[in-house]
C-alpha cells in the first residue's frame, strides 16, 4: 500500500523542505530558474499525492524502500542548495548541474508514478472496505428503498480523481510552424498530422463542457503545443461550434497588451480600430466588440504565454456565455480550471518522425538499428529536436550517425526550461563549425525579435557587408542552406521563379522556432561581453544590462549591435562605446523613438536596421544623427516616418542603397527639388516598398546618375514617374510592380540605354506603353502580368535583345503578332504560386 510504502507524515515533512528549497532557489539562481521552474512544477504535482498517502495516516512496513525514497530527497535538497553556490561564469559546473537537476527531475516523476499506483490500490481497498459496508446498510435498508448498495465501484466518482492515467498515444506530426504574428485568425498546421486523437480528444470534451473557462496546454518548448491548437481548430465539431469567432495571439516573453487589443479588435471590424484613453478602456471596447458577436461561442487562443503573464489571461477573460480561452505554455498555470499536459511522444510514434526527416522518401535505412535507436533515445521524444536532428544526419554517413550519438553522449546545455532539447540542438551546429560564414549567419537571426518575421533583404544587406559575400548568391544560398537543415522555415510569400533568379527576395521571409533563436542568442553570449562578436540585448522598461550602465565601461568589440525595446523602454540610452560595430539593428514597439546618441561614435557602421513592430508608421527622433555615418553604405526603415531628405548637412557619400519598408515617406520624396546627388552621391539602389502615402517623385531623384536598381512596389496612391527617370544612364532594373494608379511610364524611358530588367505587373491602370519603349536595346527582361489591358505599340518589334516575357495568359495573345519579327523572344505564361498567408500579415 502507498501508505505502507512512504511512511507517511516522515516523507511529507521532507518534501515540503525539498519544494520551499526549490522555490526560493528559483526565485534567486537565475542562472538555473528555467530547470528549477521545471523541478517545482514537478514537485507541485507530486503534492498532491503526498498529502493524500499522508491522510491515510498509517506506518510503513516498508523500511528499505522508504528509505531509499527519502534518500532521493535528501540528495535533491542537497543538489538544490549546491546549485545556489555555482558561479554564473562557470559555464562547465553549469551544465554538469543542469544535467543532475534533470536526473532528479526525471527520478521524482518515476517516483510521481509509483505513488500514483500503489495510492490506486489503496483507494480501491478503502472501497471495497466502504461497499461491504455499504451491502450491510443495505440489506438492513431495504424497507426504506435505500439505493445505497446501487453504487458500483466503477460508478465513485472519487475513484477518478486517482486513476492511473493512460499513456497517450501523441503520435508522429510535424514541428510546430513558426507562427505568423500577423493574423489573429488561427494558422494551419503544416504537413500532415497524425497522433493527436487523445489529446484532441480531451481537449474538446473540455472546450465542450460548461463551467471551463480557460484551458491550458502545457509542455517544454518544443513538444508540438501550438501544432496541436491549429490541428484541434481545423476540427469540424469545432469549427460547427465557433465558426468565424476563433481569434489566435501570439503572446510571447514580452506581450504588449493595447496591441493585442488593437489588432483583435482589427480582426474582429475592420471599419476601424478606436483610440484607447487607456488600457481598461481598450479592455471595455473589446469586451463590447466581443458581446456583439456573442450570438456564437467564441474561442481565443493565446499561444505561447510566459510566467507572469497569467494577469494579461485574466484582463482578456469576460463573463459571456460560451466563452473559452485556450493557453499554450511552457509553464503550469495550476490556478486555471484545468492544465492539460502534452507529453512527449512514445517510442513508435518517436521513430515514425525521425524517420520521417533522417531518410527520404522509399528509402531503406541502412543505419544500423543500435546507432539508430541512441540517436532518437537522445531526442527524448521530442518533436522539435526529433526534426532538426533527424534532418541534420539525412544523407550522411554512417560515421556522421556515430559522431552524433558521440556528441549526445557529453554533457547537457544550460538554456531554456527544457536543457535536453537544447543540447541536442546545440550539436546541430556541429556541422557548421567548418563553414564560419554559414554558423555566422545563423548567430545572426538572434539580433530580431522573438516569432519576428525577418525580411530576407535585410538579412542579405547584413550579411553581404558583414561577410563581404555575393548577394545574389552566396547569400541567399546561406539561408537556404540554414532551411535545408531546419535551423529557420523560410517563407516565400509569392513563389516566382523568375523574380528569384533576377535576385528579387521582397517576398522571401525567415521564421524561426524561439528555441532556436535563444539558442544562437546562447552561442553569442558565451564570452565575456567586450569580446563578444555581437551583442543582443532585450529592454524593457529601463532594464540596461550592468555592464552598460558601469562608469569605466570597458570598449565593445563586436560587429553587430541589437537593441530590441519594448512600449515601456524609457530611452534613457546612456553610453555605449562600440566603435568597431559594423551592423546596427534596432527594433522597436512605439509610436515615436529616438535613436541613441551612440551611434555617432560607430565610425565603422555599415548597415541600419530600424525596424518598428507596431502598427502604425513611427516618428523617429535624433534622425540627424545618420549625418556623422559616413561609412554607411545600406538603411533599411520599417514602419517609420521619414523626415525631408532635402537638407545640406546630410552627406552620406558610401551609401549604396535604401530600403523604405511600410513607412510614410512622401515628406522625403516630395515633389521639389531635392538635391539628392550631393547627398547620394554613390546611391546604387533604391527599394520602395507598401509604402501607402507616396504619389510621385520629385525630379530630383533622377540625378542620382549611379542608380542602377529602381525598386517602387505595392505602393497603391503611387501614381506618376519623373520625367526625367531618362537621365537614370546606369538604371539596370525597373520595378514597379502592383502600383495600381500608375498611369504611364514617360516617354523618356527610351533613354534608359542599359535597363535590362522592366516589370509593371499589376500596374492595372497603365493602358498605353510610350512608343520610346522600343529603344530599350539592352531589355532582356519584360514582366506584364496582369497587363491584359495595355495596348503594345508597334515599336515592340525593336526589341532585338528581348528574350523573355513573363505574363499572364491574356496578356500573352498580344505577343503572339510580335513573335515571328523577335525570333529570340520566349513569351512565358507562369502561375505565381501564392501563398495566401501573405494576405493575414497586413489584416
Amino acid at each position: 500500500m502507498a501508505a505502507n510504502l512512504i511512511g507517511g507524515a516522515a516523507l511529507g515533512a521532507v518534501f515540503g523542505e525539498l519544494l520551499r528549497t526549490v522555490v526560493e532557489a528559483s526565485r534567486t539562481t537565475a542562472m538555473f530558474r528555467d530547470t528549477l521552474k521545471e523541478l517545482q512544477s514537478t514537485l507541485l504535482s507530486i503534492e498532491p499525492v503526498i498529502k493524500e498517502i499522508e491522510s491515510f495516516n498509517k506506518v510503513s512496513d516498508k523500511e528499505h524502500e522508504t528509505k531509499q525514497l527519502l534518500e532521493i530527497i535528501d540528495k535533491g535538497q542537497k543538489l538544490v542548495t549546491r546549485c545556489c553556490k555555482i558561479h554564473r561564469l562557470d559555464f562547465i559546473k553549469k551544465t554538469y548541474y543542469v544535467k543532475k537537476l534533470h536526473e532528479l527531475n526525471r527520478s521524482l516523476d518515476r517516483l510521481y508514478q509509483i505513488m500514483q499506483a500503489q495510492l490506486v490500490r489503496d483507494v480501491k481497498e478503502v472501497l471495497f472496505e466502504t461497499k461491504e459496508i455499504s451491502v450491510g446498510i443495505r440489506r438492513l435498508s431495504l424497507k426504506e428503498g435505500s439505493s445505497c448498495g446501487n453504487r458500483t465501484f466503477s460508478q465513485v466518482s472519487d475513484v477518478d480523481s486517482f486513476k492511473v492515467p493512460e499513456p497517450r498515444d501523441v503520435g508522429s506530426f510535424k514541428v510546430p510552424e513558426p507562427r505568423d504574428v500577423g493574423s489573429f485568425k488561427v494558422p494551419e498546421p503544416r504537413g500532415e498530422v497524425v497522433g493527436f486523437d487523445e489529446p484532441l480528444k480531451e481537449l474538446k470534451m473540455k472546450l465542450f463542457k460548461d463551467g471551463v473557462s480557460i484551458i491550458v496546454v502545457s509542455a517544454p518548448g518544443g513538444s508540438g503545443k501550438t501544432t496541436l491548437v491549429k490541428q484541434l481548430c481545423q476540427d469540424a465539431e469545432i469549427k460547427e461550434k465557433f465558426k468565424d469567432n476563433i481569434f489566435y495571439v501570439t503572446v510571447s516573453k514580452t506581450p504588449n497588451l493595447e496591441f493585442i487589443l488593437q489588432r483583435l479588435l482589427h480582426v474582429m471590424d475592420h471599419s476601424g480600430v478606436p483610440e484607447f484613453q487607456s488600457e481598461e478602456d481598450g479592455l471595455n471596447h473589446l469586451e463590447r466588440k466581443l458581446r456583439q458577436l456573442a450570438v456564437s461561442p467564441i474561442l481565443l487562443i493565446l499561444d505561447d504565454v510566459w510566467s507572469g503573464s497569467e494577469s494579461l489571461v485574466d484582463k482578456l477573460k469576460f463573463k459571456l456565455p460560451d466563452y473559452k480561452i485556450l493557453v499554450t505554455s511552457r509553464f503550469a498555470f495550476r490556478r486555471f480550471d484545468f492544465t492539460y499536459c502534452l507529453k512527449p511522444l512514445n517510442d513508435d510514434d518517436a521513430r515514425t518522425l525521425f524517420r520521417h526527416c533522417a531518410f527520404l522518401q522509399n528509402e531503406t535505412p541502412c543505419i544500423p538499428e543500435e546507432i539508430e535507436n541512441q540517436v532518437i533515445e537522445s531526442c527524448k521524444g521530442l518533436p522539435l529536436a526529433l526534426e532538426v536532428v533527424g534532418r541534420s544526419l539525412c544523407g550522411q554517413p554512417i560515421a556522421m550517425w556515430r559522431k552524433r550519438v558521440k556528441q549526445h553522449a557529453k554533457g547537457l546545455s544550460i538554456l531554456h526550461s527544457n536543457a535536453d532539447l537544447l543540447a541536442h540542438l546545440q550539436s546541430s551546429l556541429d556541422t557548421l563549425d567548418s563553414q564560419a560564414a554559414i554558423k555566422d549567419c545563423y548567430l545572426d537571426l538572434g539580433s530580431f525579435p522573438e516569432d519576428h518575421r525577418i525580411p530576407a533583404t535585410a538579412l542579405i544587406d547584413m550579411w553581404v557587408e558583414q561577410y563581404e559575400l555575393d548577394e545574389d548568391n552566396d547569400a541567399i544560398g546561406n539561408l537556404h542552406e540554414l532551411s535545408d537543415r531546419n535551423l529557420v522555415n523560410l517563407i516565400v510569400m509569392r513563389k516566382d521563379d523568375e523574380s528569384e533568379a533576377d535576385g528579387c527576395y521582397n517576398d522571401h521571409f525567415v521564421m524561426q522556432h524561439d528555441l532556436l533563436r535563444e539558442l544562437a542568442i546562447y552561442q553569442s553570449g558565451l564570452d565575456p561581453v567586450e569580446k563578444r562578436k555581437r551583442i543582443i540585448i532585450e529592454l524593457s522598461g529601463n532594464n540596461i544590462p550592468n555592464w552598460w550602465s558601469e562608469e569605466k565601461q570597458q570598449p565593445l568589440g563586436a560587429n553587430l549591435l541589437s537593441i530590441s525595446t519594448d512600449e515601456s523602454f524609457l530611452y534613457n540610452w546612456g553610453y555605449i562605446q562600440a566603435p568597431e560595430v559594423e551592423v546596427l539593428v534596432l527594433n522597436f514597439r512605439t509610436k515615436k523613438y529616438t535613436l541613441p546618441v551612440f551611434m555617432e561614435e560607430m565610425r565603422k557602421l555599415k548597415v541600419l536596421i530600424v525596424m518598428n513592430d507596431g502598427i502604425c508608421p513611427a516618428e523617429v527622433g535624433n534622425f540627424p544623427l545618420l549625418y556623422s555615418l559616413s561609412n554607411l553604405k545600406r538603411i533599411r526603415l520599417e514602419k517609420v516616418s521619414v523626415p525631408s531628405l532635402d537638407t545640406n548637412s546630410l552627406r552620406l557619400k558610401n551609401l549604396r542603397k535604401i530600403s523604405l519598408v511600410m513607412c510614410n515617406i512622401n515628406q522625403a520624396f516630395k515633389k521639389g527639388t531635392h538635391n539628392f546627388l550631393d547627398v547620394f552621391p554613390n546611391l546604387s539602389e533604391i527599394d520602395i516598398d507598401y509604402c501607402d502615402d507616396l504619389v510621385e517623385l520629385g525630379e530630383g531623384l533622377c540625378d542620382l546618375i549611379q542608380l542602377v536598381k529602381l525598386s517602387i512596389t505595392n505602393c497603391h496612391k503611387f501614381s506618376t514617374l519623373p520625367e526625367g527617370i531618362g537621365k537614370l544612364a546606369k538604371l539596370d532594373v525597373l520595378r514597379l510592380t502592383s502600383c495600381t494608379e500608375l498611369k504611364t511610364l514617360p516617354e523618356t524611358i527610351g533613354s534608359l540605354s542599359k535597363l535590362t530588367i522592366l516589370d509593371i505587373s499589376d500596374c492595372l491602370s497603365i493602358v498605353d506603353i510610350p512608343a520610346q519603349i522600343g529603344e530599350l536595346q539592352s531589355l532582356k527582361k519584360l514582366y506584364m502580368r496582369g497587363c491584359s489591358g495595355c495596348n503594345l505599340p508597334p515599336t515592340i518589334t525593336k526589341l532585338l535583345h528581348l528574350k523573355y516575357v513573363i505574363c499572364d495568359e491574356e496578356t500573352a495573345y498580344q505577343w503572339e503578332s510580335f513573335e515571328s519579327s523577335l525570333t529570340n523572344l520566349r513569351v512565358r505564361v507562369d502561375k505565381e504560386d501564392i501563398n495566401l498567408k501573405w494576405l493575414q500579415t497586413f489584416s
